[in-house]
């Protein structure tokens, strides 16, 4: 029987194709009046209205880097099936824009293909969030030909769940379970060399891990809350033993770093403060762009501002969390573009608890107005030119008067 050639990852970051390519990028993703309010402060005044914008907004160097080879792609093979595993990054408009390209999806309830589908030196790119091993295994298997677009952060989060499966250390993964990213980073612990994982989502579902680790349970109980969210074999009764804190990089650093505390505090009542070194580990590997937007929203809320406007695909982990930080000072809409600001009476927004669009009636101050904005790390820059431009519209301000002068 003939030996598969190893799989190929290609180079495409040559300088004539990433030149082209981002003069690409940048005539479908940059905004002017984005970049003139950045220059002026990051705030306007247009009659009433005051818009500002958070010091940190949107696109971050993994998502760009994403973009830029995924184009790069096309670049390079201009006339091959090109595929992807899933949405290059959480924005519907960026991800239209790759389907666009004629890149074909291999995932989600309008995929073009299957993974069965693929053959040898078929073109697959990986999307920023990474993939499962499994899923990379058998597209080596296939021989197919790898662009990948992998965040380098999330790829740091895979080298200590990787160390800790090495050391038969169970990952206890702050995330969220059904999460792209967080699926790729669980399949770095390999239950068959000992390693394991544990999914846990908030602060409730790590005491319900504290209080089993410092009083065991009803073992069954505790599988089925955390069905889904284990590797397979794992058994809080042996597994908990020895953990280590790791996280989807897109979650609240606060959030983050009280799990860690809850854990570590349960592991040193258990087995004492001179063992844990044995029984516990944390790294901090919470991406720092979504740490600086967090930080500048978190500036921009100290100001005096009579709403919030949050822009984003409502499935994006990083922006979801500015909306609910956002939620807990005032009054907060969370929209995927300027399509959703229907008038200056009706906006449909994306509700985080009910997880589905509402309508909302008078949403727009009258008068004068203090108009915060923020993005999320995968919404371009002409997105949020869209949303301005319609904030200023809906009060019958032209943006080519801004622009002019």
């Amino acid at each position: 029987m003939a030996i598969e050639a190893p799989s190929q990852k290609i180079n495409l970051r040559r300088p004539d194709v990433m030149e082209a390519v981002q003069a690409q990028v940048e005539k479908h993703y940059r905004s002017e009046l984005v970049e003139r309010i950045r220059a002026s402060g990051h705030q306007i005044q247009a009659g009433d209205l005051n818009i500002r914008l958070a010091k940190e907004f949107g696109f971050c160097y993994g998502v760009e880097r994403a973009i830029d080879l995924a184009y790069a792609a096309r670049k390079v093979f201009p006339d091959q099936a090109l595929y992807i595993l899933g949405e290059i990054i959480h924005n519907p408009d960026v991800n239209d824009q790759i389907r666009a390209m004629g890149i074909k999806f291999l995932s989600g309830k309008d995929k073009d293909a299957d993974v069965a589908d693929l053959g040898r030196d078929d073109v697959v790119i990986i999307p920023a969030f990474g993939t499962e091993v499994a899923t990379r295994k058998q597209l080596e298997d296939k021989g197919c030909k790898f662009v990948d677009t992998t965040c380098g952060d999330v790829m740091s989060v895979w080298k200590r769940v990787r160390q800790y499966s090495r050391d038969k250390v169970t990952s206890i993964i702050h995330g969220k379970s059904w999460h792209e990213e967080t699926k790729a980073t669980s399949s770095q612990a390999n239950p068959g060399n000992g390693g394991h994982y544990l999914v846990v989502y908030n602060l409730e579902e790590t005491d319900y891990v504290c209080n089993f680790i410092l009083n065991g349970g009803d073992k069954a109980a505790f599988l089925q809350k955390f069905k889904g969210a284990y590797s397979q074999g794992f058994d809080p009764d042996i597994h908990l033993n020895a953990i280590g804190v790791a996280n989807q990089t897109t979650m609240l650093r606060g959030e983050t770093e009280e799990v860690q505390r809850r854990l570590r505090t349960a592991m040193s009542k258990r087995h004492g403060e001179a063992n844990i070194a044995t029984h516990f580990r944390f790294f901090d590997t919470i991406c720092g762009a979504t740490q600086e937007r967090q930080d500048a929203l978190d500036k921009l809320l100290r100001e005096p501002l009579d709403m919030l406007i949050v822009i984003g695909g409502y499935n994006s982990s990083n922006t979801s969390h500015l909306a609910e930080m956002g939620e807990e000072k005032l009054p907060t809409f969370f929209i995927k573009n300027a399509s959703k600001m229907i008038s200056a009476d009706v906006i449909t927004h994306y509700d985080l608890r009910l997880k589905k669009e509402l309508d909302s009636n008078n949403w727009l101050p009258r008068g004068k107005a203090t108009i915060g904005i923020t993005a999320g790390a995968s919404c371009p820059n002409n997105l949020i030119e869209d949303v301005i431009r319609r904030l200023l519209a809906l009060r019958g301000i032209s943006a080519e008067t801004l622009l002019a002068s």
